[in-house]
């Protein structure tokens, strides 16, 4: 597969993922594993290129599921440290920090 489609495919998924934890007591435990799982695999197989250009949004939106996952799960459940794995820079401060201005920064 290209690294365009990689991309897409890991960043869908990785967005899809925090708009789904966001904020929420109710999540599908049986989903989640396969779920992170399936993005930390597809996370392994980015090009180091591709990763070098986007590691910094992948922070910022793994890293506010991961603070939505802290709330519901607490700090050392395992899919938190999974997900924790991805992120290479600081984690947001919560879930609801998102910047403003993102696309300028490419």
């Amino acid at each position: 597969m290209d690294p365009f489609k990689k991309t897409y495919e890991f960043a869908a998924s990785a967005g899809a993922l925090e708009g789904y934890v966001y904020r929420r007591k109710d999540m599908d435990m049986d989903a989640l594993p396969n779920w992170v799982g399936n993005l930390k695999t597809a996370y392994g197989l980015l090009p180091r290129e591709v990763l070098g250009s986007v590691q910094h949004f992948i922070d910022q939106t793994l890293g506010r599921a991961s603070k939505s996952l802290i709330l519901a799960l607490g700090e050392n459940h395992e899919l938190v440290t999974m997900l924790n794995s991805m992120i290479k820079g600081p984690l947001p401060r919560s879930p609801d920090d998102f910047q403003k201005g993102k696309w300028f920064q490419m």
